[in-house]
């Protein structure tokens, strides 16, 4: 599998209708008995939140996706999840599947202020970030969150790893099923940060960061474990998303 090639200065690959999107990944959730919650944002504009809440759950995870509106997969991943309902019997799930809805119907990274959402969670600007975390702030602790993405520039997956206190990690797991459905970016270097195997492990001291994306705002209010997960864009489609459910359930079988 190679590059398409699209990509020049950005993502010019396919686009979706994140409304129908998420209205199929809705119908899906409140098939298998999910609990919905809309959480109004602007006049016309909310998020979607689904809640699974098996009996005696050993594990809570959160999930997220779409938080930049030119990353098609991970809505689509989300969908593909919900529909399939192959969650671990033992893991409460919680889940925003897409994170920046005006910015898939621009086809943009940024919402329709020209906002990049995920650097907004430190100094809480944009209605939709304010929204997401007044809607995190009610909820528990989670044994780990999962942030999906994508990379235009990107030679194959990879993630980042926020584990501080060194717990066991899914990581190089994910990095060994997910090469069996999409490459894996293999530099030393990926967006300035050392790697190893497609795994970066960033400094976890949020002094390090002026702009806090999601994940950082997780690990010091949420969460002792954050893995975001990062498709390449220049790659099918198919084989993003397909990356992106490989990973998620990878990581759901190894905590």
């Amino acid at each position: 599998m190679h590059k398409l090639g699209r990509n020049n200065g950005g993502y010019k690959g396919e686009t979706i209708d994140i409304a129908e999107v998420l209205l199929e990944s809705k119908h899906a959730a409140l098939k298998f008995g999910g609990a919905f919650e809309p959480l109004p944002v602007t006049e016309g504009l909310e998020l979607h939140t689904w809640r699974r809440a098996p009996p005696r759950p050993r594990k809570w995870v959160y999930l997220s996706a779409g938080i930049h509106g030119d990353e098609p997969a991970g809505p689509l991943a989300a969908r593909q999840l919900v529909q399939e309902n192959l969650w671990p019997a033992e893991v409460a799930l919680w889940l925003c599947p897409c994170l920046n809805p005006t910015g898939f119907r621009l086809n943009r990274r940024e919402n329709a202020q020209g906002i990049d959402l995920n650097r907004q969670y430190l100094h809480l600007e944009a209605p939709e970030t304010r929204a997401h975390v007044d809607w995190l702030q009610r909820q528990p602790a989670f044994d780990l969150t999962l942030c999906l993405h994508e990379d235009w520039e990107s030679h194959g997956f990879y993630l980042y790893e926020l584990n501080p206190d060194n717990r066991p990690s899914p990581a190089e797991e994910i990095i060994r099923r997910v090469a069996q459905v999409c490459p894996i970016d293999s530099s030393p270097e990926i967006e300035g940060r050392p790697a190893q195997g497609g795994i970066i492990r960033p400094s976890v001291d949020p002094r390090s960061r002026p702009q806090w994306p999601e994940a950082f705002w997780l690990l010091t209010h949420k969460t002792r474990h954050s893995l975001t997960l990062e498709a390449p864009s220049d790659f099918p489609l198919a084989s993003r998303v397909a990356a992106l459910v490989t990973a998620v359930r990878t990581a759901l079988e190894t905590i």
